[in-house]
């Protein structure tokens, strides 16, 4: 069995394992109050992240000003609970526009 076909089976055991805890110990273990807030604001920062990285670089360097703009857009459309199609479009439409008049 090669190395990759090995990893992947570990990687499938642990995945089940962790989605199995979860199920497993509900109930069982109650964390303290700082601690569920403490989890909250970590899924927060770890999503925000995720987002100006993407948002932002493209192969270790900058995207350019057109993909920003872009989720700025969406920002802004999101917060006047804009349909999620037109919030998608939007983004799209802006950071296309930009493009095309050269902006990178």
């Amino acid at each position: 069995m090669s190395a990759s076909v090995v990893v992947i089976l570990v990687l499938a055991v642990g995945t089940y394992a962790f989605r199995l805890v979860g199920p497993a110990l509900h109930g069982r273990v109650v964390l303290p109050a700082r601690v569920r807030e403490l989890l909250a604001a970590g899924a927060v920062v770890l999503l925000a992240a995720l987002l100006a990285t993407g948002a932002l670089t493209e192969r270790g360097g900058f995207a350019g000003w057109a993909r920003p703009a872009g989720v700025l857009v969406a920002v802004a459309l999101a917060w006047r609970r804009a349909p999620f199609p037109v919030v998608v479009l939007g983004a799209a439409v802006t950071a296309a526009g930009l493009r095309a008049l050269g902006v990178r």
